[in-house]
């Protein structure tokens, strides 16, 4: 998206925010004084009695041998052929940081609803992904049906949480592909009680 002087700098970083292909994204990840600065942004979500139902786990470098294990351990128990195990386990090396999203839902606040909670906690992780991009950092977020799996899960979650996605994270190789202006028409409706 070409610049425009009309918009503010902060706003002009909104719109511009993309997720980055992992082969586009390379070091260095963010530091964990930088990841401590996003998270400040993700904790400025919209959150309903502060009750904060999102949690980010940061994998270090040393842990993803053991996170290419329960990625494997997934890939076999659901039936994957060995060159998909391979595969798979190759994911757990992806991005130069990688975070686990981790939320967790309660029905103690009955005022607090569950749907609320998740919106709360995607807001939250926009926030985070947002907060990488002005940074100078590319993000994608990677989710599937690993991290409802047992094996990974597991590894993550306390009870009464959920692995919600895989966040890789590093410095974008590339400039953005140039996209079109996005349609807000679809997005925005107008109510009328007829």
């Amino acid at each position: 998206m070409a610049s425009d002087p009309s918009l503010s700098p902060a706003l002009q970083g909104l719109l511009s925010r993309h997720s980055v292909g992992l082969r586009w994204m390379a070091e260095p990840g963010p530091s964990v004084e930088q990841l401590h600065l996003a998270l400040r942004a993700a904790l400025r979500a919209p959150d309903h009695r502060r009750m904060l139902p999102w949690r980010a786990v940061l994998i270090d470098a040393p842990q993803r041998d053991a996170l290419a294990d329960r990625f494997e351990a997934f890939a076999r128990a659901v039936g994957k052929p060995d060159d998909e195990v391979a595969a798979e386990r190759e994911r757990a090396y992806n991005g130069p940081v990688l975070v686990a999203w981790i939320v967790r839902l309660t029905d103690e606040v009955p005022e607090v609803p569950r749907h609320e909670q998740w919106m709360s906690a995607g807001g939250a992780l926009t926030n985070f992904l947002t907060a990488l991009h002005l940074m100078g950092f590319g993000a994608k977020t990677l989710a599937g049906r690993k991290c409802t799996h047992p094996s990974v899960s597991d590894a993550f979650c306390e009870e009464g949480e959920q692995l919600a996605a895989f966040i890789c994270i590093g410095t974008p190789t590339r400039a953005p592909q140039p996209r079109d202006v996005d349609d807000t028409g679809a997005a925005l409706s107008r109510w009328n009680e007829a």
